[in-house]
């Protein structure tokens, strides 16, 4: 375990004492964090969150009395240390003063892919052109999270593939870094008895349920029977009052039904704290351009997105949509980057191409890398942070990085991706979400100059 300032100790220990009675002690909890912050957009966030928690009709105070009622108390106080504590109030700065040093920016999280074996064969997988003998050794793993601690970083991850075909592994580290958060993107069908309760006795393990929306929708992409098979794994976790959540990508296909209010009931109906969209990004050498969503049911998402976090006590995010909330792309290192199977590091799970291997260098060391590097010097990659990706918004800057860093492929392909063509294939899309979403930052920032004025 690496060295705990006093500080941080004596946050820990007010934080386990406060949350003996969470209810009464909500307001106290961020009170205690607000003495801590120093970053000032964690300022701001913490007077947010204290005007939210003191009203007792505000959707947000319902949903935190809610996951603290269904939610196991080790869960609860291990997640909230971790979170708070450790990967924000004084993981954020030592992340900030690493950066510094190194002369790169040093990711909030890490997201590496265990193995790149899986149980099942779902439509358009963004991890189907990997080899799938590939692995990480759990030595491998354990590097990572130790020497991505000593930098600052307490949140990894864990995709593949389908992460839970490690799920022992992944146990093994949550106790071996107990002051650390893991996240595991899932299909959700080996998910079991024995699982769940090691993830209430760790308490440092999150689920992330893949849906592609109601039964007959995930079955599709899926394979038939798989979307019980979550429920029955969601029914598992909540018995035992562990914290999971919900992973939807939105298609052409299916858009309007995952964005539905029945939808999200669902979700809330079945103890789902948090639920994280995905645009569908073709990848792969059988790109299906035909299944993503359009502009139009892509701003249509945005836009529902911010009716559902004022009236649903859920915690929703979009990959792409927050572009704004996150000031541009998170990805290449400035707050997550992609270690696959392969151990090769990639600026994100959905840009496969790499020119480091994790196997052969230390996390500070690929942080410093030409593809990270060559990556963080375009970002944002636009003005309008509602075009923030490198790939379906603006394909010229992906085509740009991977030739001046020099970077490869690392899907398994009889030839090489022609980047050419593929930055020529998303120009009608790229260009079409470029027309709608300037509409909609002008429209949002004229509002808000109006306001201010």
């Amino acid at each position: 375990m690496p060295r705990i300032s006093m500080k941080q100790q004596a946050m820990t220990f007010a934080m386990d004492k406060l949350l003996q009675d969470p209810e009464k002690n909500l307001l106290g909890l961020v009170n205690l964090a607000d003495k801590f912050v120093i970053q000032p957009d964690h300022k701001q966030m913490i007077q947010r969150i204290r005007e939210f928690f003191q009203d007792k009709d505000n959707v947000w105070y319902k949903f935190a009395m809610t996951t603290l009622a269904n939610t196991n108390s080790h869960v609860i106080n291990t997640m909230a240390v971790n979170f708070f504590v450790n990967a924000n109030i004084f993981g954020v700065p030592k992340q900030l003063k690493t950066a510094e040093k190194i002369g790169a920016s040093v990711p909030w999280a890490i997201l590496m892919d265990p193995t790149s074996a899986c149980n099942l064969h779902c439509t358009g997988c963004w991890a189907n052109d990997y080899a799938k003998a590939d692995s990480l050794s759990y030595e491998t793993l354990a590097r990572v999270v130790r020497e991505g601690r000593e930098l600052g970083i307490y949140f990894y991850v864990l995709s593949g593939g389908e992460p839970l075909v490690r799920k022992d592994d992944i146990v093994k580290l949550a106790r071996e870094f107990p002051d650390v958060i893991f996240l595991a993107f899932t299909n959700g069908t080996l998910v079991d008895e024995t699982f769940a309760r090691q993830m209430r006795e760790c308490g440092n393990i999150s689920l992330a349920f893949s849906l592609e929306g109601f039964e007959e929708a995930t079955d599709q992409r899926r394979g038939q029977g798989t979307f019980q098979k979550v429920m029955d794994a969601m029914d598992l976790l909540h018995k035992e009052g562990v914290v999971y959540g919900c992973s939807t990508t939105y298609t052409r296909l299916n858009t309007e039904e995952v964005g539905s209010d029945e939808y999200i009931q669902m979700l809330i109906d079945k103890g789902v704290t948090y639920l994280w969209y995905f645009t569908f990004v073709p990848v792969g050498g059988e790109r299906d351009f035909s299944l993503m969503a359009t502009p139009e049911q892509r701003a249509w998402m945005a836009e529902r997105i911010v009716q559902m976090r004022k009236t649903l006590p859920l915690f929703v995010l979009d990959f792409w949509n927050d572009g704004e909330a996150a000031h541009g792309c998170i990805a290449g290192g400035r707050r997550y980057l992609h270690i696959n199977a392969a151990g090769e590091v990639e600026p994100c799970a959905f840009i496969h191409y790499a020119v480091d291997n994790i196997k052969d260098k230390s996390v500070e060391e690929i942080l410093t890398s030409p593809l990270m590097k060559a990556y963080q010097s375009r970002q944002p990659f636009n003005d309008n942070q509602l075009r923030p990706c490198p790939l379906i918004d603006n394909p010229q800057m992906i085509y740009d990085i991977v030739k001046e860093s020099g970077a490869h492929p690392t899907q398994v392909h009889e030839k090489p991706e022609d980047l050419g063509r593929l930055k020529d294939d998303l120009k009608e899309y790229s260009e079409g979400w470029g027309k709608i979403a300037d509409e909609i930052w002008e429209k949002r920032h004229h509002k808000d100059e109006e306001q201010a004025g």
